[in-house]
């Protein structure tokens, strides 16, 4: 039996992983060692390097000055089975041996040389304008309730604080307001990509990011500044947190204009999605549940629940409930949002599982045993002393025992020779 040492103790997944490649390698050891016995005997005159098992692959006959090469193995994640495994036969007949070791050496460096520039084209799939909107709207959702929670308990409810009336307190509200701008004509951007790319399919590879950054980030400074720019002439209460004047429509306008516009766009959405579903001649439970299914999803999205209480009631009561339904939504909505479109999507689930992978194996807790098998991509063959298959006797070395003498074979770490 194989055995794979190991000195740290590791999780149910890194043994699932662990099992899978060590029945793999004895699988591919078992099959190596059937091939040798059974193959017929070298009959060609001159030298050669005899059949071998290097710890991971299995070598034939090879001619001396001659290199072998065959693909990659697929026992770890990092490995790309495209790429080359190559095992040098000298003039002598005798496979190389690496100046370090002195011992046999296969070459496996090339199996994971190029693994991370793939990893990072990969990653290129989650820079698509789709993805880039996606990011900056959870990063105004991010941005704007860490604002919040900083501006309701470092001012709303410093009553000292507000008593003196201090610029950076006033500064504080500016920059909540324009935060929650950003936030809403970040969904506006959202509905606008969306229209565009389901309703006005023919302009969908013309639009240009730049303007959908200055529409999320640049157009909401300027109902802020006109707002602070009034609230400085006109209302200028302590700390400007008073909600008792309509200056606050320089703020609250635009929000509901960018709400109503997605409103829109959501309606039309859904019926340009109807009416391809019925061009498909689908059942029309299926189609109106459909239509339903993208309504629900979308709404979050683009904000429409915020068109159902745009306006502030009136009483100390209804203020109260109209604060706790009105933060919820808006701050659950960015869970909300990024549990919909980034982490049940299948492109994101399939980077990070692919990147947490890659970081296990680089730099997690199996580092050990997974150094343990990948030291072998450079040294595998260097562990063994024998000189390979023998026509005399049926023996093979690895790890310096003969392949009757196999059953507590151990591959240990070595250092990684370049």
């Amino acid at each position: 039996i194989l055995v794979i040492a190991e000195s740290e103790e590791e999780n149910p997944s890194d043994l699932i992983q662990l099992g899978v490649t060590r029945n793999k390698i004895m699988t591919a050891q078992y099959e190596c060692y059937q091939k040798i016995m059974q193959d017929p005997v070298q009959q060609t005159e001159g030298i050669y390097c005899n059949r071998t098992w290097d710890g991971w692959l299995c070598w034939n006959d090879v001619a001396a000055g001659t290199e072998s090469m065959q693909h990659c193995p697929d026992y770890f994640q990092d490995f790309d089975p495209s790429e080359k495994v190559t095992k040098i036969c000298d003039q002598d007949g005798n496979w190389f041996r690496h100046p370090a070791s002195n011992r046999t050496w296969t070459n496996y460096t090339q199996c994971n040389v190029n693994t991370h520039e793939k990893v990072k084209v990969r990653n290129k799939s989650l820079s698509c304008q789709r993805i880039t909107l996606h990011k900056n709207l959870f990063f105004s959702f991010v941005c704007n309730s860490i604002i919040t929670i900083i501006h309701l308990t470092a001012v709303a409810n410093n009553q000292a604080l507000v008593a003196t009336n201090p610029v950076s307190c006033k500064v504080s509200q500016f920059i909540h307001l324009y935060l929650m701008g950003c936030n809403y004509f970040w969904m506006l951007c959202e509905g606008i990509y969306l229209h565009t790319l389901v309703v006005v399919a023919v302009f969908a590879e013309k639009q240009h990011l730049m303007w959908y950054y200055f529409l999320g980030w640049g157009f909401p400074l300027i109902p802020a500044c006109i707002h602070a720019v009034a609230r400085r002439l006109y209302y200028n209460d302590n700390c400007w947190i008073s909600s008792d004047t309509q200056l606050l429509y320089i703020i609250h306008g635009p929000i509901c204009a960018a709400l109503l516009v997605n409103l829109f766009f959501l309606l039309n959405i859904v019926r340009v999605l109807i009416t391809k579903l019925k061009v498909t001649h689908q059942a029309e439970s299926n189609l109106y549940m459909k239509a339903v299914r993208a309504t629900l999803i979308l709404v979050p999205l683009l904000g429409i629940e915020f068109v159902l209480i745009p306006w502030r009631p009136e009483g100390k009561i209804a203020e109260e409930i109209y604060d706790y339904i009105i933060n919820i939504l808006m701050h659950y909505q960015g869970l909300l949002v990024s549990t919909i479109f980034c982490f049940f999507n299948g492109e994101v689930q399939a980077i990070l599982r692919r990147n947490w992978n890659q970081y296990k194996i680089q730099f997690g807790n199996n580092f050990s045993h997974s150094d343990t098998l990948r030291s072998a991509s450079y040294t595998v063959s260097t562990i063994s002393d024998g000189t390979g298959y023998s026509h005399d006797c049926l023996s093979e070395h690895l790890n310096g025992k003969s392949l009757h003498d196999t059953e507590n074979v151990v591959i240990k770490p070595e250092k990684l020779y370049d």
